[in-house]
């Protein structure tokens, strides 16, 4: 049996839309950000209200001030309301940019800005005599607890995504059988995404996944439609090549119309961030552009500025805690504090790494008798009980502080602060994928650290470093600092 197309039980009418868009009868089968985006609002109201009440309590011993009615009623009832309305306009409350991503945060900012661009024009038309520094603090501190608040409620939401997988979208997957695993694999490395594949809909029929185990069930020949209310769907998933097949895209656009269903394409480029992808329409055809990553330029100097800058400083201010490690270090094991190996840096130059020692001093030694207690499938060797790391080292490993000491490293600018992380010299002539992460410097964090460390295979691991090289940006290094600092809280793969 080859199923070569879609199939519809119901052929949309001749114009395209369906009857059932123009009664309105239907709703989105999708409702869990209703009670989100509600609670969002009352978070995102009352972070104003705060805001001015924080201002007012900030100026009342100025001189002058006035606590008038029209004070009030402009700073907890008009600026609220105001600044929830341009929160609105500006797609802030968007379930597409809810729960996961920069945009939601991207879009506040935004919204915060204009807020603040209206109140000093209007203030400026009137001649109102308001202060600068009232607004200047109601104005950074509504954008900070609205911030505060909208990243707390993405926790609670992640977590009820993980644990329950409430506030979740069921997918149906369409397309051949490796397209659909590619995207189910995609999408599952991240349950705090809220997608939940529930089936796959093969466009190619039953034979292609004959002996093949699936984690989902398998269906072909079905109706696309009937098939999602069977399953409890409500989004589908069109995969790779199936998206490509003439008009059937389209017209399943069409059917989909007033279902409550929602359609999703996945094409065949993986690993690219959303900045490098732009959608231009020629004759009715979107064409995907694909820039080149950014790995020169205005954003690559203020990326070295800051890594010498901030490694320069923080080499002064935790100098008393160096001290302290060195001491342990040394009561612990008699050698050397410093442990210097070979690894391999930008363009495949080779630089030796600063490290605190955390193994005896016959590690190297006694390696060869552990190779087949080896825990990783790639170029460096893992155990999560290594007899050759002593008492004190394992809690520096456990922290991370072993490796404080690569911050010489960046001031000398042989390691940037966020990058893939260095590998040894000796294991492996880095061809084919994995030489592209010498593109960029080598990091004291990055992507594959604050993803799970030694909890990852080698292939995720190599995964993740090249996506950040293709996907670099100023934004993103500051996202991974701040996400390496709960990973570090948590202990998580680190041994």
């Amino acid at each position: 049996m080859r199923y070569e197309s879609f199939e519809w039980q119901e052929q949309p009418p001749s114009n395209g839309v369906p009857r059932n868009v123009w009664s309105r009868t239907s709703r989105r089968l999708s409702r869990w950000h209703r009670p989100y985006t509600l609670a969002l609002i009352v978070l995102d109201l009352l972070s104003v209200v705060g805001a001015s009440y924080i201002a007012s309590f900030l100026e009342k011993s100025r001189a002058g001030f006035s606590t008038s009615e029209s004070f009030l009623l402009y700073a907890y009832i008009v600026l609220p309301l105001g600044w929830l309305l341009v929160l609105w306009t500006n797609g802030t409350y968007d379930r597409r940019y809810l729960g996961l991503g920069s945009e939601e945060f991207k879009r506040v900012v935004r919204a915060s800005v204009t807020v603040v661009a209206c109140v000093s024009l209007l203030a400026f038309a009137t001649k109102a005599d308001l202060s600068r520094g009232t607004v200047a603090t109601v104005s950074l501190s509504a954008l900070l607890l609205i911030l505060i608040c909208r990243v707390t409620a993405r926790q609670f939401l992640h977590f009820a995504r993980r644990s329950t997988g409430h506030g979740a979208h069921r997918m149906v997957l369409v397309g051949t059988l490796p397209e659909a695993l590619e995207v189910y694999t995609a999408v599952t490395r991240s349950p705090a995404a809220g997608l939940i594949p529930v089936a796959i809909h093969l466009t190619d029929g039953y034979a292609a996944a004959r002996g093949i185990e699936t984690p989902v069930p398998v269906y072909a020949g079905r109706d696309v439609l009937s098939l999602v209310r069977e399953v409890g769907a409500d989004t589908i998933a069109v995969c790779g090549s199936a998206s490509a097949e003439p008009g059937e895209l389209r017209r399943l656009a069409w059917q989909l119309e007033g279902t409550g269903v929602d359609l999703v394409v996945a094409p065949q480029l993986t690993d690219i961030a959303g900045p490098r992808v732009h959608i231009r329409p020629i004759e009715g055809l979107p064409l995907l552009h694909v820039e080149e990553p950014t790995l020169s330029g205005p954003g690559w100097l203020v990326k070295n500025l800051m890594d010498r800058v901030a490694a320069g400083l923080g080499l002064l201010m935790i100098s008393p805690i160096l001290a302290f490690i060195a001491l342990g270090i040394r009561l612990s094991d008699p050698g050397p504090v410093f442990f210097r190996q070979t690894r391999v840096g930008h363009d495949g130059r080779t630089f030796r790494v600063w490290k605190f020692r955390t193994m005896y001093v016959d590690a190297e030694e006694r390696k060869a008798t552990l190779d087949e207690l080896n825990e990783s499938d790639g170029m460096l060797f893992k155990m999560k009980q290594d007899p050759r790391i002593f008492t004190f080292g394992a809690k520096l490993r456990a922290t991370s502080m072993d490796e404080l000491p690569q911050l010489i490293n960046v001031l000398k600018g042989e390691m940037s602060l966020v990058g893939p992380r260095p590998l040894p010299a000796d294991d492996g002539d880095y061809l084919g994928d994995v030489r592209r992460r010498l593109l960029v410097r080598p990091g004291m964090t990055g992507l594959w650290q604050v993803s799970g460390r030694s909890d990852l295979s080698w292939d995720e691991a190599v995964r993740l470093d090249l996506y950040y090289v293709d996907n670099w940006s100023l934004t993103y290094d500051l996202s991974i600092l701040w996400r390496t600092i709960w990973v570090v809280l948590k202990r998580k793969g680190a041994y």
